[in-house]
């Protein structure tokens, strides 16, 4: 076997071993999406309900080689996510309305999976 058969069956196995991965990231990044927006359903505020029924996933910048990304955000009541993860003023400002954080705990929580999970898929491609 040449210098140039070796080299060759590396960049095959480096390949293939970098698609796997890709593509298990990509399987995770989705799941990991989903998950968060059930939770931010399940811990929204609800007055009537709209507000949480209206989280949803869109997929962003996806290409064959590129990880993908993912947005969850409230399609029915974008206004109301700032203002009730953080509260705000009223009455020309002498009042505050009490604050209902929600997003930002699911989102670490879902980050601490999303990492959790590509580490577990990293190593299941090496095997």
């Amino acid at each position: 076997m040449s210098e140039f058969d070796i080299s060759r069956e590396i960049l095959d196995a480096l390949s293939k071993y970098s698609n796997d991965v890709v593509n298990r990231v990509n399987i995770t990044a989705e799941k990991c999406a989903n998950e968060l927006r059930k939770e931010l359903k399940n811990t929204s505020p609800k007055k009537t309900g709209d507000y949480a029924k209206g989280w949803r996933v869109k997929k962003a910048d996806y290409s064959k080689y590129a990880l993908g990304r993912y947005v969850i955000h409230n399609a029915t009541d974008y206004q109301l996510t700032h203002l009730l993860e953080y509260g705000h003023a009223i009455n020309g400002g002498t009042q505050r309305v009490k604050a209902y954080p929600h997003i930002e705990k699911a989102k670490e929580k879902a980050a601490q999976n999303f990492v959790r999970e590509v580490e577990k898929a990293i190593e299941e491609a090496g095997k």
